[in-house]
């Protein structure tokens, strides 16, 4: 191991990192937003900003001896970024918070507030600079987090508790499935699980389930919307086209296995408009329902005997 990556290790666990957080990925991670080279020092940190795809380059061409795989991004993202960001370590695109999770161009920036501070580890001044970061970092992610959910999508669940989702991405058309599919034809639902890309899941109740026989293992399988209508027995499972893709009977039979238990089950593929349904019209599995936002008062039926209802 180079010693800044272990030194980063000791920088992060100073900044109040949890273990997680300061692993050798997390390190890395630090020496890459700072562009801390090997041949580099502390006194020469910068703070560009960089996306997770030129970091793992970064970490590749200075200090791995094995690239990390490609799919490790989504872990660098979800494991590291993510909790960097919460603790003001990083700010997520500041030249442009609206910027949507799934663009090229998302990208993250150490703050010159606390890039001051990283120039001076190694030296005499580091105990005293950390101590006045670690004092003002409190009202620093305050406002920073402020600033982020300014620029969040606000949704209204259909018992009126406000959230917000990152904007751009899935995630207009997850909103407008909260507010303007469930109001329609899932009145009276519960929103068990509301997924978001760029900050988690804001709304996960999927335990509720295990008193239907039904127990989630893998969540990344779950679609964007589930609501349960209990009164009704019903589960109803809504697919945001835009992330994953139509409900195609490859994807219908994964869901039915996912949550085999007590509950009928409602299978919706959301589109935003007509073009994009008719661009995977032939792809949607039969005993299905679509809903195209741009016409939120109708239902298009892929066979069967009932409109939007469990089958078997």
């Amino acid at each position: 191991m180079h010693r800044y990556v272990a030194q980063a290790q000791q920088v992060l666990r100073a900044l109040g990192l949890p273990p997680e957080q300061t692993n050798e990925r997390a390190a890395l991670t630090l020496l890459g937003l700072i562009d801390l080279r090997p041949e580099g020092s502390w006194a020469e940190a910068e703070n560009p900003m960089i996306g997770i795809t030129p970091l793992m380059t970064f970490m590749a061409r200075h200090y791995l001896d094995q690239p990390y795989a490609a799919n490790t991004r989504e872990t660098i993202r979800r494991f590291t970024m993510h909790q960097f960001v919460a603790a003001g370590i990083a700010i997520a695109n500041p030249d442009e918070p609206r910027r949507p999770t799934n663009s090229p161009r998302f990208c993250y920036q150490v703050p010159p507030q606390l890039l001051v501070v990283l120039r001076t580890f190694g030296t005499s001044d580091w105990d005293r600079a950390l101590a006045a970061w670690m004092k003002q970092a409190p009202a620093l992610r305050e406002r920073w987090a402020e600033e982020r959910s300014m620029a969040l999508i606000a949704v209204t669940l259909p018992d009126g508790a406000e959230i917000g989702l990152t904007p751009g991405g899935q995630n207009v058309l997850i909103a407008l499935i909260v507010e303007e599919f469930c109001s329609r034809y899932t009145p009276g639902g519960m929103v068990l699980y509301l997924g978001d890309a760029g900050q988690g899941d804001p709304v996960d109740h999927l335990d509720v389930l295990e008193e239907y026989g039904v127990r989630i293992a893998d969540h990344g399988k779950v679609p964007d919307v589930v609501v349960l209508l209990a009164d009704r027995g019903w589960l109803v499972l809504v697919e945001a086209v835009t992330s994953h893709g139509p409900i195609n009977p490859l994807r219908k039979a994964d869901l039915a296995a996912l949550f085999d238990g007590q509950l009928g089950l409602v299978y919706v593929t959301a589109f935003p408009d007509m073009p994009t349904f008719t661009r995977y019209s032939r792809e949607i599995a039969w005993e299905t329902d679509v809903w195209v936002a741009e016409n939120p008062t109708h239902l298009i039926h892929y066979n069967g005997d009932r409109f939007l209802g469990p089958y078997g």
